[in-house]
């Protein structure tokens, strides 16, 4: 029950963000300082280039880079609107996926999906971020917020261990390779 409590419901993101540590993901380490909200197109073209390296390309879906670079304009437009401060943004290209982590300088500010909002209002962004991360949360640390999110690569084992387990098909003329 307690690892439960540890994974955030992705189909109900109406309470509080879950409070909980940023996760320590190996990996390939890409951090930057965003200013202001024009820095933050600079930086997700600079995300947009490393993830079309070969390396990384191979590793991944079209989709899954796609939602990488949503969610981090999501999350860096959340931290410089709400949080403000010292903006700084981190990506861990790590097996498997990304681990995003901005953080602010505004630690006694959470995360607040907008519900019963009118989605032509704005303020989705969370409910966004929710839907396209494998996990999620915010931490408070001394002096800063950090929220964070975790995002599959698209092409991990998980997808296999999904396939293995399909029903046989009824019929023998239909085989699953």
């Amino acid at each position: 029950m307690a690892e439960m409590a540890d994974r955030p419901a992705h189909d109900d993101v109406s309470g509080p963000w879950p409070s909980c540590p940023v996760p320590s993901v190996p990996g390939d380490v890409w951090h930057w300082q965003l200013e202001a909200m024009h820095v933050v197109s600079r930086v997700r073209s600079d995300l947009r280039a490393r993830i079309a390296h070969p390396s990384v390309s191979s590793a991944s879906t079209e989709d899954a880079r796609d939602g990488l670079l949503l969610v981090f304009e999501e999350l860096a437009s959340n931290a410089l609107r709400h949080g403000g401060g010292d903006v700084r943004a981190l990506v861990v290209a790590g097996p498997g996926g990304w681990l995003l982590d901005l953080s602010d300088e505004a630690p006694d500010s959470p995360p607040v999906p907008a519900v019963d909002r009118d989605p032509a209002l704005g303020g989705m962004g969370l409910h966004l971020v929710a839907q396209l991360s494998s996990t999620y949360g915010w931490e408070r640390r001394p002096g800063r917020k950090h929220v964070w999110a975790r995002l599959p690569s698209g092409r991990s084992e998980v997808a296999e261990g999904r396939r293995s387990q399909l029903p046989e098909p009824r019929s023998p003329e239909f085989r699953r390779d």
